[in-house]
């Protein structure tokens, strides 16, 4: 087993939501960081209510001891040249890279029904091999464009996007190279009809960064079975945090360690803080992957299946 040199983060969706900023609107940016640091976290990935330039930034993680650990790109190559993702890229690398980041969270939002009243069924697709490769083509360039400045592009398959499902990450990890990192998501891929541990060891050499999210699995049934859109998902839980739902962290953050993999391990899920009250259920996330960590770092051995 190698020496696991994680940290443990969180991002703020726990408390404000990006895509519905209703949820949690009322909820102070201060509040959520004092709060994430009293419970333990390490570090906060960025969200709307983050101040966007990088003294002010470090002004507000410094107080409570966190780090910055990244921050959601809302990328377009999917419809658009790599000139102009750069472009649009920028303020934001920059950003990152002042703040010590390692990784750029890269979301694919062209033509993507996230945050759309639409069924999750009506997500976009590639429709030939061609678009595909031109897609990783252009993630390849982009990514060695990262790279050239310091970090690693970390592409997050998401609900409503064109890659969604086990078969799209097998699809995107084969049309891109070394340059495109990967980052796991837990949740996603369970609710997308994916075993996570299964994906994760298919693709562990392309992971760069990680979010660890659970899944009530009757929900996301539901959410397949009356065509409901992302945010409705959302809205009815189908999302929480590790310890609160069938994922097995255990095994995930095993498979992690054995293939030495470093960087943040990141609790993110979707939630609406009024039924999920957000210091509570951030808590259970950090404990949970906590005291993992800590068993796998003392060499404790794998539960029995018995």
């Amino acid at each position: 087993m190698h020496a696991f040199d994680v940290k443990i983060g969180i991002n703020p969706i726990s408390w404000s939501n990006d895509d519905l900023p209703s949820l949690g609107g009322e909820i102070s940016l201060e509040q959520a960081l004092a709060e994430g640091a009293a419970i333990g976290y390490r570090g906060f990935e960025l969200g709307n209510k983050f101040p966007r330039q990088p003294e002010a930034l470090a002004a507000a993680l410094a107080p409570h001891g966190l780090q910055c650990v990244s921050g959601w790109h809302s990328g377009r190559l999917a419809e658009r040249g790599v000139d102009e993702e750069i472009a649009a890229a920028e303020p934001h690398l920059r950003l990152l890279a002042a703040s010590g980041c390692r990784v750029m969270v890269y979301g694919e939002v062209a033509q993507a029904i996230q945050g759309q009243p639409r069924p999750l069924s009506q997500r976009p697709r590639f429709g030939s091999e061609r678009q595909w490769r031109d897609y990783g083509e252009r993630l390849n360039a982009f990514g060695r464009h990262l790279q050239s400045h310091g970090l690693a592009l970390a592409y997050h398959h998401h609900m409503g996007a064109y890659v969604e499902t086990p078969d799209d990450v097998d699809a995107l990890m084969a049309v891109t190279g070394p340059e495109v990192g990967l980052l796991f998501d837990s949740g996603h891929i369970a609710f997308a009809g994916g075993e996570p541990l299964a994906v994760l060891r298919r693709h562990i050499g392309r992971v760069v960064h990680v979010h660890c999210k659970d899944i009530r699995p009757q929900v996301a049934r539901l959410a397949r079975n009356r065509g409901w859109s992302f945010l409705e998902a959302v809205l009815n839980g189908v999302f929480t945090v590790p310890g609160d739902g069938v994922i097995d962290f255990e095994a995930l953050l095993r498979t992690l360690a054995e293939h030495g993999y470093r960087g943040w391990l990141v609790v993110e899920a979707e939630q609406d803080p009024v039924v999920a009250p957000s210091y509570r259920y951030a808590e259970l996330g950090f404990r949970t992957l906590a005291g993992l960590v800590a068993a796998i770092r003392a060499g404790a051995p794998e539960r029995s299946c018995a």
